[in-house]
């Protein structure tokens, strides 16, 4: 069974067909791509994931990382190596500054390459992945001489970056972390802390690591407004910017974990390490979040690559394997079983996993335009709708995308039956590696919270309605299988934005008590908008089996996900009373 097949077509489709790249000419990222480039990109980064890095992925399950008594990590087998080639071919470098010698492409075409990245090996992945967040924040927020020492090296690959945010006290709420940062006369901070969780905090990959690290001077006021960031690396360089003096930050141990064992999730620790502060004191939140809302848009294109590689499997498995015979007429009356792909609840599944891999990889690429847009567009308006709209949907696809994801590598590990729940095939693995994007970079249920209380009760759902008005524009002109049910949707999701807008007041444990199923509510909605504009493309195609099978995931979509918002509606509106009834004792058993 082939590891995996890069859904080039699809891609295809979604940013040629549904997205009209060549439309967006104007943009300045956009000068020279033209419709060879987009396909040398989608072919080539294609090839290198299925033919480098997906054959690492089993390996680097079954190796996982390993610690020196040094503190020196050891990456899997092949690591080392597909890296190196990694950054010879330029991958990392696509939608990164030119300034700093990446290629100033959009960022569009960067999150093809990251599905097929995630989709290949997740766990290599996990190394330059959180790079870009650790630029985008320098570049926000770093001062001049610490772009000029750090970002080249960073934005080539020759360094990699992390995030050292989570202590083993605090996770989510950050206002408890206890890192210290003291002055020094020259400038720099000395830190003192352990941080747990940090992806990549030690590796073989490179010659050298910067730790963005969230701490507290000594005059900090509590809380998040108490926490500044600083940037600490491995190596201190030196006058000519290579590697020097190395600091006093070490590996203390790697997590043994249920997934992504291929990835170095370290504790580390910080015994007096130099560091430069970033942005200004008291101002780490703002820059932090500019490095994790990065992460999590990427964890929503991890949740589509893990369903992608999953489904792969699961439809390949079904043709081949035989068990029971067809309800309806037999292709061979005379054979003893017949492939599982002829059983009605077998495609339930597989149309499943279809529509919601298609659909919101739709939506992760409609979204990264508008990142484009709003870095580049020449009206102002557009650039702020944009932004908004980025803002709004970024705890969608990392909530509702990383859930979906999960859930749709279940099922497909149900397909497989037995065979699913061991090693041989490859299931189990999919399954555990999915489950760590709906917990890291913020869990889902606060994402859920995110949505609801910053990005919808905070400016009276001024954005969440701009995003509805989006969708009704595009019910116009789709078929009428899927119009009218997506229609029905909005009206269902603008009613329980009004009622959590209304309530929250009330009882602040209303909004708490309805955001995640009004997260789920926005995502089944988005990704039905995504399939009405894909179902008016392939409309109008006739009758080719590509599009034909666009038009029937499409009505599977609104036949069975869409018509879910009526009861996600009512959710909201069930209020906090009945999750608040019982006292917190009541829930252990006597």
């Amino acid at each position: 069974m082939t590891d995996y097949i890069p859904p080039a077509r699809d891609i295809r489709f979604v940013l040629k067909e549904l997205l009209d790249l060549e439309s967006h000419q104007a943009l300045p990222a956009f000068a020279m791509v033209d419709e060879d480039l987009v396909d040398t990109i989608i072919d080539e980064a294609g090839r290198f994931c299925a033919e480098v890095l997906a054959p690492l992925n089993r390996v680097s399950d079954e190796q996982g990382c390993t610690r020196a008594a040094d503190g020196s990590v050891k990456t899997p087998g092949g690591f080392a190596e597909a890296y190196a080639q990694y950054c010879e071919s330029g991958w990392g470098t696509l939608a990164l500054p030119e300034e700093f010698g990446g290629q100033g492409m959009p960022h569009v075409l960067a999150t093809v390459v990251e599905e097929f990245a995630n989709a290949s090996c997740h766990a290599f992945y996990m190394y330059p992945g959180l790079t870009h967040g650790a630029v985008s924040a320098l570049l926000a927020k770093g001062s001049d001489e610490l772009k000029q020492i750090y970002l080249p090296k960073l934005v080539s690959g020759e360094w990699l970056g992390t995030m050292a945010l989570t202590e083993a006290h605090c996770g989510t709420d950050l206002g408890l972390l206890r890192t210290r940062a003291e002055p020094a006369d020259d400038g720099t901070f000395s830190l003192s802390g352990e941080k747990i969780f940090c992806s990549g905090g030690e590796q073989d990959l490179t010659g050298n690591i910067i730790h963005l690290v969230l701490a507290r001077t000594p005059d900090a006021a509590p809380g998040s407004r108490g926490i500044s960031l600083f940037l600490v690396p491995k190596f201190i360089p030196d006058e000519s910017g290579e590697p020097g003096e190395k600091n006093a930050v070490s590996c203390g141990a790697i997590e043994h974990k249920m997934g992504i064992r291929g990835s170095a999730t370290c504790v580390m620790n910080f015994d007096g390490a130099k560091g430069w502060m970033i942005g200004g004191e008291g101002e780490g939140l703002a820059a932090m979040f500019i490095m994790m809302n990065a992460a999590r848009l990427s964890c929503g294109n991890q949740g589509v690559a893990q369903a992608e590689l999953a489904y792969q499997k699961a439809a390949a498995y079904a043709l081949e394997r035989r068990q029971g015979k067809a309800a309806g007429e037999r292709a061979d009356p005379k054979a003893a079983a017949d492939p599982l792909i002829v059983h009605p609840d077998v495609r339930r599944m597989l149309m499943d996993a279809r529509a919601f891999t298609e659909g919101f990889r739709a939506l992760v690429l409609w979204t990264s335009l508008q990142i484009d847009l709003s870095h580049g567009a020449e009206d102002e308006a557009v650039r702020k709708q944009a932004d908004e709209l980025v803002g709004f949907l970024t705890p969608v696809l990392k909530g509702f995308g990383t859930d979906r994801g999960f859930e749709t590598a279940v099922d497909m590990q149900q397909i497989f039956g037995g065979h699913g729940y061991i090693a041989e095939w490859g299931m189990e693995q999919i399954v555990r590696d999915a489950r760590v994007p709906r917990m890291y970079e913020g869990a889902n249920g606060v994402q859920a919270l995110d949505l609801a209380g910053r990005k919808l009760a905070r400016d009276g759902g001024r954005v969440a309605d701009q995003f509805f008005s989006l969708i009704e524009g595009d019910c116009a002109d789709a078929p009428e299988f899927i119009a009218t049910p997506l229609h029905d949707g909005v009206e269902e999701a603008r009613a329980a934005a009004k009622w959590l807008i209304d309530n929250a007041g009330s009882d602040p444990n209303n909004l708490g008590a309805g955001s995640y199923a009004f997260m789920e509510l926005i995502g089944t909605l988005a990704t039905g908008w995504m399939w009405a504009r894909m179902a008016t493309v392939a409309a109008a195609k006739g009758d080719d089996p590509f599009y034909a099978a666009k038009l029937a995931t499409a009505r599977h979509y609104a036949q069975r996900s869409l018509t879910k918002c009526a009861g996600l509606h009512r959710e909201v509106e069930a209020g906090a009373a009945a999750l608040m009834a019982i006292a917190g004792e009541g829930f252990l058993r006597s």
